[in-house]
């Protein structure tokens, strides 16, 4: 049974405000997006300066011994998504850590996340976490998680008594083409080749490099400085794909609503035009109905009256004809005054049959 048009206006209604809603979660990403790009170009700034702090030490005091030595515990970030809305934002960083993991490349003994849902998707792929943080819900919330994870990972290597540690970073970023790509970077130790390119690069300044505080303190903070700067690219660059994800999902949204208001809104003419054609075709055959009855009336008034006319003609030949036979039976009596008319009995001599003249048997007219 089709629906009727009020059902269509209900549905045309909610898909309305699904629209709406659509619209405002689209506005929202892109107001998002601008911010996070902002803090991404503030933290490449801030990132090649403790690159340059790292090549000014280098040049200066050269590569410390412990400087590519691991050996402690090997800890793996991953950045996910708390908001929703964004699709399988989640669950294909949790599928590609689990891959990492299935393909024996090293299996974090700890693994820190970020998202109450990206914990979720690890855990069903049986990665347990070792520490749950919270996204952040703004600019403002990056530097203190990115503060957050440092701490946190100073915390490990003292605890496990290591002077350094394994630290690999899990998070989704943006790809050359526009789409987004998960990627799994190592972070520490500092790569052997990176050190060395940063040890050979001349230094382009006519002021040389130079410090007062010891070599390994200096050296550690310029380290955890990188690693800061790192974990708030990260965190960034998480941050920024989810809005982009949740952007396209919106995109995507805003046009199956489009293209449901559009059948609703056919259905809907299409259903209403249908009833606009009924009840003209009604109005024609009613229209049509009396004025045919119309071009009707005057024959029937004519044949009513012909009818009258006639009977009544009728009527008068009758009577012409009774008043013809009474005459003829009148005059038929008269002629003989010795007998009755009708019965033709005798007379008696005192009758008054016997008086009567024969212009008395005329009746008068």
């Amino acid at each position: 049974m089709p629906p009727s048009l009020e059902t269509l206006t209900r549905q045309m209604s909610s898909m309305d405000s699904i629209h709406s809603v659509v619209r405002t979660m689209k506005t929202l990403s892109v107001i998002n997006s601008a911010p996070y790009e902002q803090a991404n170009r503030a933290i490449e700034a801030f990132h090649q300066t403790a690159r340059d702090g790292l090549h000014a030490f280098l040049w200066a005091a050269g590569l410390p011994d412990f400087a590519v030595h691991g050996g402690g515990p090997r800890v793996m970030v991953v950045f996910g998504s708390d908001h929703g809305l964004c699709g399988n934002y989640n669950d294909v960083l949790a599928a590609h850590v689990a891959g990492r993991f299935e393909a024996g490349e090293g299996r974090a003994s700890t693994v820190l996340c970020v998202g109450a849902q990206m914990a979720d998707a690890l855990d069903d792929h049986s990665i347990d976490v070792e520490r749950l943080f919270l996204p952040p819900a703004s600019v403002d919330g990056i530097g203190r998680l990115a503060n957050l994870l440092t701490q946190q990972l100073d915390a490990l290597r003292l605890t496990a008594n290591a002077s350094e540690i394994a630290v690999d970073l899990a998070f989704t970023a943006r790809h050359d083409s526009g789409s987004q790509i998960t990627q799994i970077l190592p972070l520490l130790p500092l790569d052997a080749t990176v050190l060395n390119d940063l040890k050979q690069t001349p230094w382009v300044s006519r002021s040389l490099p130079t410090f007062s505080m010891p070599a390994n303190a200096l050296f550690r903070s310029l380290i955890r400085n990188y690693v800061f700067a790192s974990l708030f690219k990260a965190s960034v660059e998480a941050m920024v794909t989810e809005n982009a994800a949740r952007l396209a999902l919106m995109q995507q949204a805003d046009q199956s609503v489009e293209d449901r208001l559009e059948a609703l809104r056919s259905d809907a003419n299409a259903l209403r035009q249908n009833g606009i054609t009924t009840e003209l075709l009604d109005v024609i055959i009613g229209f049509e109905a009396l004025k045919k009855t119309r071009r009707q009336s005057p024959q029937r008034r004519k044949k009513t009256h012909h009818d009258t006319l006639k009977t009544k003609e009728n009527t008068m030949k009758a009577l012409s004809t009774f008043a013809i036979l009474a005459m003829l039976l009148g005059a038929a009596g008269c002629t003989d005054p010795n007998h009755y008319p009708i019965s033709r009995q005798e007379c008696g001599p005192d009758d008054p049959v016997q008086d009567m003249n024969a212009s008395d048997c005329i009746p008068p007219l």
